[in-house]
């Protein structure tokens, strides 16, 4: 039975990142710098209510020229607007999925290969050997980490086993 990720998890993001890409589809070579410029007021915005005004502000600029684009934003805003509950430093890096589906894919790649595991524990040994190879991978440096880890931990507090 498939279920919808609302039902697994309290609170869905969808990536700004992948709304953008949508949203330029639809716009002129011409207007894009313009564009993208204005659309940063909006996930770069405060508050929710920063990025909302924002928006308005966007359409009332650019609705008549790129209605599809604008509208895309407004019917998705409930989840796209999800990320602004965060502190800043956390904004950026979960306005955008990518790094989550790189992972998703490397993990798919190491998995495909194999029809089938004879036992649960032998997938996790896979999967976990996989995550390691992947995560050694990782060079780039996160600026503020230490503050930007502490974040998830002040929100969860159940978080706080695992972050040692």
């Amino acid at each position: 039975m498939h279920r919808n990720r609302q039902s697994y998890f309290s609170e869905v993001q969808k990536c700004i990142v992948h709304q953008i890409r949508n949203t330029m589809r639809y716009v002129t070579w011409r207007d894009r710098r313009p564009l993208a410029r204005d659309l940063k007021t909006i996930y770069q915005a405060p508050t929710r209510e920063a990025g909302w005004n924002a928006l308005l502000a966007l359409e009332e600029k650019w609705g008549d020229k790129y209605h599809l684009s604008i509208k895309s934003w407004k019917d998705n805003w409930e989840t796209l607007s999800t990320f602004f509950q965060y502190p800043e430093e956390l904004r950026r890096l979960v306005y955008t999925t990518n790094p989550i589906e790189s992972v998703n894919r490397q993990l798919r790649k190491i998995t495909k290969n194999k029809g089938v595991f004879p036992t649960d524990n032998s997938l996790l040994k896979m999967a976990y050997l996989a995550i390691i190879n992947i995560t050694k991978k990782w060079t780039v440096r996160t600026l503020d980490w230490s503050r930007i880890l502490t974040q998830p931990v002040i929100k969860y507090e159940r978080l706080a086993k695992y972050i040692s």
